[in-house]
């Protein structure tokens, strides 16, 4: 496991800028994100050389190349798995993963679940634009039903995946949420990925200019964002609105939250649930809210830690070697051996 080291001298955003000129369409989502990394980064106080960005295939995947420190720009779906490996003989590094909705909930929906349900620590980013976009604007697991696109010109008819919703199913032990242009809100949310220790989800609102343009427009336009954001922090009520003046309240008899707005029908604050991010069904309700009926549930939807893979992994090839005498050739003349006449 790496230790955070203190931050380093004269470090700035500037150092983390690699030489490839940035290429994604003008006006993507994505130049929002590099942004919020690069100025994260020098915080966390630790070297250049023990960072690594993995990435798939996709627009997202470029990723790699616009950062000033080790990368990978892998197979289509696999970055999980490179990870994995990576993390499995070096524990000590810091590793990203840069996936997006295409990249890692199709193809490589299957490397995605098991590393997050082994609990690898790595911070798991997924651009999440509900289209394809580096191969020219096909359904995505994520796009929404009707969506009408080259691969589906009568409108999708496959029910749309939650990329929370689907990490929580997996076992993840951090999952969260944020959008693109949300500055302040991504860079606290980023930090908080990397201080988690296991495996870290967290699902990025993308606008894909080109695409899909516009497509979290009810939830992300400024005119509307007060009403239809909620801004979930750990300890304190889920309220939401320009004067936090709504929020949300168990169904009385049910599993299921209802809307609900201060001083009608005698709601209070006491009436609202209060966020707790250790409850992972809590967890799941939120990652299930829809607009326009419900706010847009962002921030940290769920935390508990617990050892992570390749502590445990590397946990019992110490207590093996502590056990063995060492001798090899009394291990391969051992009593399983035999001989052919």
């Amino acid at each position: 496991m790496w230790t955070k080291l203190p931050q380093l001298p004269d470090v700035t955003a500037a150092d983390f800028a690699s030489d490839q000129d940035v290429r994604w369409c003008p006006g993507c989502g994505d130049y929002a994100i590099l942004a919020q990394m690069k100025k994260m980064l020098p915080s966390l106080g630790v070297p250049r050389e023990n960072m690594v960005f993995i990435s798939g295939i996709g627009c997202s995947s470029r990723f790699p190349y616009y950062m000033n420190t080790y990368g990978i720009h892998s197979i289509h779906g696999r970055a999980p798995a490179f990870a994995t490996g990576l993390k499995a003989v070096r524990p000590d590094l810091m590793v990203w993963v840069i996936t997006g909705d295409g990249d890692g909930l199709s193809i490589g929906g299957n490397h995605l679940l098991h590393a997050l349900r082994r609990n690898v620590n790595l911070q798991i980013l997924l651009f999440n634009n509900e289209i394809y976009g580096l191969t020219k604007g096909q359904a995505s697991p994520t796009s929404r039903l009707g969506t009408r696109s080259p691969s589906t010109p009568r409108g999708s008819i496959d029910p749309p995946v939650s990329p929370t919703a689907f990490a929580l199913g997996a076992g993840a032990r951090f999952v969260a949420r944020s959008i693109d242009t949300l500055a302040p809100h991504l860079t606290e949310v980023l930090r908080r990925a990397h201080a988690h220790q296991g495996a870290a989800f967290v699902e990025i609102f993308q606008n894909c200019v080109v695409y899909n343009d516009g497509v979290f427009e009810s939830f992300t336009a400024r005119d509307v964002a007060a009403d239809a954001q909620l801004h979930a922090e750990h300890g304190r009520p889920l309220l939401f609105g320009p004067d936090r003046s709504k929020g949300l309240r168990l169904r009385p008899g049910q599993l299921a939250l209802d809307v609900v707005t201060l001083g009608e029908g005698g709601v209070t604050e006491a009436d609202v649930l209060v966020h707790d991010q250790t409850n992972r069904a809590l967890a799941l309700l939120l990652a299930g809210l829809e607009p326009p009926a419900f706010p847009e549930v962002i921030g940290v939807l769920y935390e508990d830690p617990a050892p992570s893979y390749e502590n445990v992994l590397h946990g019992q090839i110490a207590e093996e070697r502590a056990q063995r005498s060492g001798d090899l050739a009394a291990a391969l003349h051992g009593s399983s051996t035999w001989t052919v006449d």
